[in-house]
């Protein structure tokens, strides 16, 4: 009793060591081994007999690797011995009779050449077969073959012969290819290609040869003479020649590495880099529909140390389920039956995968937006032509793609969603959009939209497939050579209309009834040139009280400025038609008509439709609201055409007036008279704004800068014709300049005698219209 009791306190004693030592080695284990393999260390892990990896050393450092079943039967010739044949199983193999022979055991099966006992069965009737016949060429290395279930002729209890179906595969009775796998069916048997491989279909039924898979010549523009192209062309030429497949997930970690690694460095290709990211793009494309082929059934994924990310999902060809297929910056859902399309795969398998890529966007940073489909659209909604677009990336570059190649119009759309960069509020004239790239047949390519949309929540509909990415356009809808004629115009037009208002409020031997309107007429200019040049854009693309407010000023600046513009025909017309038949308005007159009547213009048409006041793009009035631009431009017109009589019988009037006060005036001198006279007349009374009436088409280059230049200028023009042109002006001018210099004042008389001098001395003014 006490030796059992000594021994017993050793075994208590040593059990608990041994499960510290166990958990020890446990604690030491990579935790991530993959299947089919186990641990080595805690950062490798090493395959199980029968399973390999891609590592030349056999050791599995990297989670993203795996261990693939060794297919002994096409490695090793005859290991099954004669009248056998060699069966591949996960992990290992096993042996079988052919038909018309069994083991002398009875076994069904024999693990080596050693074991075989096969010989010819006494009630089969069978003529022995070599086993030569039967084995898989192994010039190449195809994908292992199914496992097949032999049937045989047996005898029943009662002794008689039940039928049963010959398996013209195993039995070698098959006219199968050496390049295809034979399938046994109920009384006859197929001849298929292995996944990837393509069939080349022969005269003879059953007679389907093989060819190996087909990937697409890697030769990134060789007009490019990049060393970095040749370079990449070489490796990945490489990789797909020796493609073995049993180690498919190797050669696609290895072809996206090598990608990445070609975009990350400095490429030498000049302006041609649309025409290699289409190149690489499609190749890509073809490779992994290609490789994905010998994957086996079920989600496959891989993400590269570039962030590079690769999802598949390789099922049945002939499931009609909605699929979805994802990785962390990209998601997918399909239905299936999309995937095969017309021509059916050989293996009855359908792929559909993700490649989202960060680095390709390099290559295509200063691509356009083709607007094709969208530009009448958009030119209703800026009321102007887009001049240009600016794009910026949201999300990467997604290529999509299935065994289906024809995906130009899908039979039911594809949804997707990209995960995007952080998107602040869309500013005027931006929008979020779900863009393809879209190639040319010159090899470069452009950014379109045309059959796909985006809704509100970020998810991306499309009838077609190729890549895609999620973008933010910028719309520029002004010419900037437009643009800046503008505002260095507008600035120089307030510095001369100041300049006049200053003049004709301080000046004081030009005082008149005719100053007085100029005097208004270069006010309202003044105010609605201020207006249009701070306000009249609208930045946050919403129509809002701000927005309106600033429309109905500018309508009612321009339209007074108009009015006043019709006084100064007016006033024309009594200085020198009606000369000694009254003197005009009075000022009360003509304030009333000034301001009075643009500002019941404004209010009637405020009443009628407020929500003409303002639009997306500038806080003016809203051409697309119909009619209501006449609030503006019917006066306007019905302005101008008067003014312009006015103008016709001003001239009529001023050259019978010379003809009479000097029949001998030389006609150089009368001709310099009347230029300056009529050019005064058609700027001051605003002419220049019939070109707008004549601007229907914003396409008219010419005639936008022919408008824009003259009505920018018109404070330039009024200050020259009424100020500088005017000699009591300019005396008024030198003797400013003279106190302001210190200097005395002569005053300037004509020395000239006569009657008829002094006349045309007195006369000056009128001739030139001041």
């Amino acid at each position: 009793m006490r030796g059992v009791s000594c021994h017993l306190l050793l075994v208590l004693c040593f059990v608990p060591n041994l499960s510290g030592v166990g958990t020890q080695k446990a604690s030491g284990c990579a935790r991530w081994c993959p299947p089919n393999s186990e641990c080595e260390s805690n950062r490798s892990c090493k395959c199980k007999p029968g399973f390999n990896s891609s590592s030349p050393d056999g050791l599995i450092t990297n989670p993203a690797q795996s261990c693939e079943d060794i297919n002994e039967c096409i490695q090793t010739d005859n290991l099954c011995g004669p009248y056998a044949m060699c069966m591949n199983s996960e992990g290992s193999y096993y042996c079988v009779c052919n038909l018309g022979y069994k083991l002398l055991s009875g076994a069904e099966s024999f693990t080596n050449k050693s074991e075989n006992t096969c010989q010819a069965s006494v009630d089969t009737g069978m003529i022995p077969v070599p086993s030569s016949i039967h084995t898989v060429p192994t010039a190449r290395k195809l994908p292992e073959q199914p496992t097949t279930v032999h049937p045989r002729t047996q005898l029943g209890d009662s002794g008689e012969r039940t039928p049963k179906d010959v398996d013209e595969c195993s039995s070698g009775q098959h006219q199968c290819h050496s390049s295809a796998i034979c399938k046994n069916i109920p009384g006859s048997y197929k001849c298929r290609c292995p996944p990837g491989w393509i069939a080349i279909p022969r005269d003879k039924p059953n007679n389907t040869v093989c060819q190996e898979p087909h990937f697409p010549t890697w030769t990134l523009l060789p007009t490019a003479h990049s060393q970095a192209l040749l370079s990449f062309s070489v490796e990945v030429q490489n990789l797909l020649r020796d493609f073995n497949p049993a180690t498919v997930n190797y050669t696609i970690q290895k072809l996206i590495e090598a990608v990445d690694k070609l975009l990350e460095m400095p490429m030498d290709i000049g302006t041609q880099t649309q025409q290699v990211a289409t190149q690489l793009l499609s190749n890509l494309e073809q490779s992994l529909r290609t490789l994905a082929q010998f994957l086996p059934k079920g989600p496959f994924t891989y993400k590269s140390p570039s962030n590079t990310e690769l999802a598949l999902m390789v099922k049945e060809q002939d499931n009609k389920d909605v699929t979805t297929v994802h990785h962390s910056q990209a998601w997918m859902q399909l239905d299936w039956a999309v995937t095969a399309g017309a021509k059916s795969s050989e293996n009855g398998y359908s792929v559909a995968g993700i490649l989202s890529s960060p680095n390709i966007q390099k290559l295509l940073a200063n691509t356009s937006l083709n607007l094709e489909q969208k530009r009448d659209t958009l030119e209703d909604l800026y009321g102007s032509p887009v001049q240009s677009v600016t794009l910026t990336f949201l999300s990467n570059i997604n290529a999509i793609f299935l065994t289906n190649t024809d995906t130009e119009k899908l039979a039911s759309d594809v949804t997707f969603k990209f995960n995007l960069t952080s998107v602040k509020s869309l500013k005027a004239r931006e929008e979020l959009m779900c863009a393809y790239w879209k190639s040319h047949d010159n090899g470069s390519g452009s950014w379109a939209t045309d059959g796909c949309s985006m809704n509100d929540t970020g998810f991306c509909h499309c009838n077609h497939l190729t890549s895609f990415a999620v973008l933010m356009a910028q719309y520029h809808v002004q010419d900037p050579r437009l643009e800046l004629i503008t505002k260095v115009g507008l600035l120089l037009s307030l510095v001369c209309l100041l300049l006049c208002i200053l003049t004709f409020l301080l000046v004081k031997p030009i005082q008149s009834s005719r100053t007085m309107v100029h005097l208004h007429l270069c006010i309202c200019l003044f105010l609605g040139s201020v207006i249009f040049l701070v306000g009249v854009e609208n930045e946050g693309g919403e129509v809002g009280l701000r927005c309106r407010l600033v429309a109905m000023l500018l309508h009612f600046c321009f339209l007074a400025a108009f009015c006043w513009m019709a006084l100064e025909g007016v006033e024309l017309y009594f200085l020198v038609v009606r000369v000694f038949q009254g003197q005009g308005l009075s000022t009360w007159h003509r304030c009333l008509v000034g301001y009075g009547v643009p500002l019941l213009i404004v209010a009637i048409s405020a009443a009628a439709r407020m929500d003409g006041y303002g639009h997306a793009t500038y806080c003016w009035l809203d051409f697309r609201k119909q009619g209501f631009l006449w609030s503006f431009s019917g006066p306007v017109a019905f302005i101008i055409f008067c003014n312009a009589a006015i103008f016709v019988i001003t001239v009529w009037k001023l050259t019978k007036k010379f003809s009479e006060i000097n029949p001998n005036m030389k006609k150089l001198r009368k001709a310099r008279v009347l230029t300056i006279t009529a050019i005064a007349q058609l700027l001051v009374l605003g002419c220049t704004w019939g070109f707008g009436l004549f601007l229907f088409n914003p396409h008219s280059t010419w005639l936008s800068y022919i408008f824009t230049l003259l009505n920018c200028l018109q404070g330039l023009f009024l200050y020259v014709t009424l100020c500088l042109l005017n000699k009591k002006v300019r005396e008024e001018y030198w003797k400013w300049a003279c106190m302001v210099t210190g200097n005395k004042y002569t005053e300037f008389t004509s020395s000239t005698t006569g009657t008829g001098t002094s006349q045309t001395r007195t006369l000056r003014p009128s001739e030139s219209g001041m």
